[in-house]
């Protein structure tokens, strides 16, 4: 992995990570699923624009409409949805942790059902990041978390590992921002449609509420995912999965400062076999050196 892909990934998961207290401070003031399809309109018409100002077509390849609608239903639909929907009971450093368990499900499921090689430290791995997570949530669960919020979020995240795979060699032929505009766009569709049907509109117009969704609009929208669409593009979706890993550490503690959620020692030890797991994970999957 190159200093730019490291750089973008970096870059990315920060921004990823902060859209968890964001969403946590809309969802305040903001009913979840509408103020989220506001949200992909805007982001989505303002990456359109952007992208014929860069001279980028939306006559995509067909791998890449395919991309755009799976991203659009599974991405933004039901994970950024489900987890804007479960934030109304749930802190922002849940979601987040939650959230860090999808590349290891991307890893796994690419080791079960697509043939990937995984080995024996991969695998140590893959059992010391659920076991974090488990031991993060124990906790949780004894202090009364909300468990449908908690169900919600672990949907998102199976979801979005589903997109991440399914979208294997679907991201090459240029025109990224224009993708990353269309899947908003599509996102956005499904969200207005659900919207009524799930939950009671309403709007307390807030200055927490104005800045965070311009924030979570252009950043955690707009930027952050173009850069994922570039990261997958440049070293795959199983490397680019892995920078989830920071979520977790980003995510607790930009919600800690942010919002004063709780940081406890067992949270603390979680996150370090979490993130340890991923990496071990990560390591495994690294191609072998050639003998000299």
């Amino acid at each position: 992995m190159d200093f730019r892909a490291m750089a973008m990934g970096l870059t990315f998961a920060f921004i990823w990570s902060s859209a968890f207290t964001s969403a946590r401070i809309i969802v305040a003031d903001a009913s979840p699923l509408f103020s989220l399809a506001l949200r992909f309109l805007i982001s989505g018409l303002i990456g359109v624009v952007i992208a014929r100002a860069m001279g980028q077509s939306w006559r995509l390849t067909r791998s890449q409409w395919y991309a755009t609608i799976l991203f659009g239903i599974c991405q933004n639909a039901l994970y950024l949805g489900l987890n804007f929907y479960a934030m109304q009971t749930i802190e922002a450093s849940v979601a987040a942790i939650i959230a860090s368990t999808m590349p290891l499900l991307v890893a796994l499921a690419s080791w079960l059902f697509m043939g990937d090689r995984l080995r024996p430290v991969g695998i140590v791995g893959l059992c010391a990041g659920f076991a974090g997570v488990a031991l993060i949530m124990s906790s949780r669960i004894g202090d009364g978390v909300d468990l449908f919020g908690v169900l919600l979020c672990g949907i998102g995240a199976l979801a979005l590992t589903f997109a991440t795979l399914a979208v294997r060699g679907a991201t090459s032929g240029g025109n990224f921002m224009m993708v990353v505009g269309l899947q908003m766009l599509v996102g956005s569709a499904i969200l207005f449609v659900a919207a009524p049907v799930f939950e009671t509109i309403h709007f307390h117009l807030t200055v927490p509420l104005v800045l965070a969704f311009t924030y979570t609009t252009l950043f955690p929208g707009l930027l952050a995912t173009f850069i994922w669409f570039l990261l997958l593009n440049r070293i795959g979706a199983t490397r680019a999965a892995t920078f989830h890993f920071l979520n977790p550490v980003f995510g607790v503690t930009i919600a800690a400062i942010l919002l004063g959620e709780k940081l406890g020692p067992l949270d603390a030890v979680g996150v370090l076999i979490t993130t340890l797991g991923i990496l071990a994970v990560q390591l495994s999957r690294q191609p072998g050196r050639k003998p000299a």
